[in-house]
């Protein structure tokens, strides 16, 4: 257990109520210093005197000499499930570091399943017929039950995709970095296997962190293992999928349909959204503003399961989501 005198520094401007959650998951712990109440000259010495570290944005928390003061931190929780937009290169060599894994899974399975039916039962489609004046009732549409849907990243989010899409009938199969699971699935394996899991899957959900290892790992080359009447969706990152060979392939087989959240250029990254091509010109292509795991409570969610993780660390037990700061050099 630590003493009071390891200092755990939030690092970002939590909400009231999020306040109160660390004050009482970590207050009677350790002392917990809110770095947006600092007054400036007293922001390095505070900093230098945590050894651990709770963070949304480090880029837009630290001015550039903050930085060094960081050195005697020991572990760094971040509030966000994904680790993609932390500068590793600037932060401890020797500290630990977590991701919130699994803090958002929920509402992002319930948002596959949402844009899953209504891809496969043509909603969005069948709504642009009616609007000009088509009564299409002959098109059939498509049940889940009874198809396969494969998670590229079985890790918090993609495991509560399973538990969602298994209750409706449809089998599981799985991609993880260790090629192993206690879950019920129809096949699991890993990165090297995703030519057999990709031919197979008539469903697939990205759901798997950006790395250097999975950035642009779906290509034309990739796409073209997929069925010709599949579906992609992607709650992952825009990265991991080629933009161009998507929208080739949406081109090419109006059967294949794909199911967007998380997009290439996004205003909290790139300070706007656009998109390359005309995807919303396609029939077989829906969207949505990277807002599958923004529903009520979802910071309170998630800044108790930050804080747990890191009474964790303080307890010497092992911590949920521990990242390896190779993969993202």
């Amino acid at each position: 257990m630590a003493e009071q005198s390891d200092g755990i520094l939030i690092a970002h401007n939590p909400g009231g109520k999020e306040r109160e959650i660390f004050m009482e998951v970590l207050g009677p712990h350790a002392r917990v210093t809110f770095l947006g109440d600092l007054a400036q000259a007293e922001r390095k010495k505070t900093i230098a005197s945590s050894r651990i570290l709770l963070s949304w944005s480090p880029l837009k928390e630290f001015v550039p000499d903050e930085f060094p003061a960081l050195e005697g931190v020991r572990f760094i929780q971040f509030v966000t499930a994904g680790v993609d937009h932390v500068p590793f290169h600037l932060l401890p060599a020797s500290s630990l570091v977590a991701g919130n894994s699994g803090a958002y899974a929920e509402p992002m399975a319930e948002h596959v399943l949402a844009m899953s039916l209504a891809l496969l039962k043509r909603l969005l489609i069948n709504h642009r017929k009616l609007k000009g004046g088509e009564f299409d009732q002959k098109t059939h549409n498509r049940m889940l039950r009874g198809l396969e849907c494969g998670i590229l990243g079985y890790g918090g989010i993609g495991k509560a995709v399973a538990r969602v899409m298994r209750t409706l009938g449809m089998g599981i199969s799985a991609l993880n970095t260790s090629g192993r699971t206690d879950d019920p699935v129809e096949f699991i394996g890993t990165l090297s296997d995703l030519e057999p899991f990709l031919r197979r899957a008539d469903l697939v959900v990205v759901s798997l962190p950006l790395t250097r290892h999975t950035r642009g790992l779906l290509g034309e080359r990739q796409l073209s293992w997929m069925k010709s009447d599949a579906i992609l969706i992607n709650v992952a990152r825009g990265a991991i999928l080629d933009e161009e060979a998507l929208y080739r392939r949406l081109r090419a087989y109006p059967q294949f349909m794909a199911g967007i959240d998380t997009w290439w250029i996004e205003p909290a990254m790139h300070g706007e959204f656009r998109v390359n091509h005309p995807f919303f010109d396609l029939p077989n292509f829906l969207g949505s503003p990277h807002n599958s795991p923004i529903v009520p409570g979802n910071m309170l969610h998630a800044t108790r399961m930050a804080s747990e993780n890191v009474l964790r660390f303080l307890r010497g037990e092992s911590v949920r989501g521990q990242v390896s700061r190779e993969d993202y050099a």
